[in-house]
């Protein structure tokens, strides 16, 4: 068995942006390192093909459709150019070593992998994969100091369990509620009848999640929403495909109208940038074989671009 935490992009490839590929983590020299997770733990054998897998070599491969321009061109997103002329530093560093069937040493590789990456001082971009996989991702920032988790998604997330498993993609945010570093969250986008039941409704209120229904976004605006996250040093953001609009987001696991809009999830990214520092973040539930002409990827890569754009506009590298 090998000690390796990832496998390197191969040659040929496509990496995100374009960037460098990174092929060991010890030697990580980046400002924001892209971390792929393909595979989160599964509910049962059907789950085992993981269509959202894929994602995270097409995210990588539409986001080189911004590779030419984004550090040159005027964006009227951000009123010039994207990454505000900051000379930022983006790695690829592949994607987490997985073996079939192991899912503990799967999860646990992937929490060494981003506490490698911060411990290197980058900031981990994380492609998923399901939404299973933050889990283990969050964990990584225990003993780090306290985070505010904020969801964009269509779905609370807050199962205690299903099908007996605890660590699956219905679970995320109440195994996030139980680290000691999350002490606050948000979350963004809820509609229609998904992954909860009133009693998971109610335990997330209780904890002091703040729920922001889909329409309430649509009705009061970002700045509204922003206003009712909890004030933070420091942010974790997950966002889930299915949180956006299936009008602009077909291929994920699980569309449900009435999303989040592109305006509406940038203007969510700029301000938590404005709030205080993220300090990682990552992009599940990209479902390739249902997409329409890449859109769905497209859209993923182009909203991880106005992350690491909003930190950049806000001074969050180099400083």
């Amino acid at each position: 068995m090998t000690d390796r935490l990832t496998l390197p992009i191969p040659a040929g490839e496509p990496t995100f942006l374009g960037s460098p590929a990174c092929n060991d983590l010890a030697e990580l020299d980046a400002d924001v390192a892209v971390l792929g997770v393909p595979y989160g733990v599964p509910y049962d054998m059907a789950n085992m093909q993981a269509p959202s897998a894929a994602a995270t070599r097409t995210v990588r491969e539409q986001s080189r459709r911004f590779a030419d321009e984004v550090r040159t061109s005027w964006d009227f997103t951000f009123g010039g150019t994207l990454f505000n002329d900051t000379p930022l530093r983006i790695a690829d560093c592949g994607n987490v070593l997985m073996t079939p069937g192991d899912h503990a040493g799967n999860s646990a590789r992937t929490t060494a992998a981003v506490r490698d990456i911060l411990d290197r001082g980058a900031f981990p971009l994380v492609l998923g994969g399901d939404h299973s996989i933050p889990i283990p991702v969050m964990r990584a920032f225990e003993g780090r100091g306290d985070l505010c988790v904020v969801q964009l998604d269509a779905h609370i997330d807050w199962r205690e369990e299903r099908l007996g498993i605890r660590d699956g993609l219905s679970s995320i945010m109440r195994r996030g509620s139980e680290l000691d570093c999350v002490t606050a969250m948000a979350q963004i986008g809820m509609r229609g009848i998904g992954s909860a039941r009133e009693a998971e409704v109610q335990a997330a209120r209780a904890w002091g999640s703040v729920i922001v229904p889909a329409h309430d976004l649509h009705r009061d605006g970002p700045d509204a929403v922003l206003a009712r996250i909890p004030s933070a040093a420091r942010y974790y953001l997950t966002l889930d495909m299915d949180g956006m609009d299936p009008a602009i987001a077909p291929g994920v696991n699980d569309p449900a109208f009435g999303g989040i809009t592109y305006d509406e999830a940038t203007a969510l990214i700029r301000g938590l940038a404005s709030k205080g520092r993220i300090v990682g973040f990552d992009l599940v539930e990209i479902v390739p074989t249902a997409d329409v002409q890449h859109l769905t990827s497209y859209l993923g890569a182009r909203l991880a671009l106005n992350v690491l754009g909003a930190m950049a506009w806000s001074g969050q590298f180099g400083g």
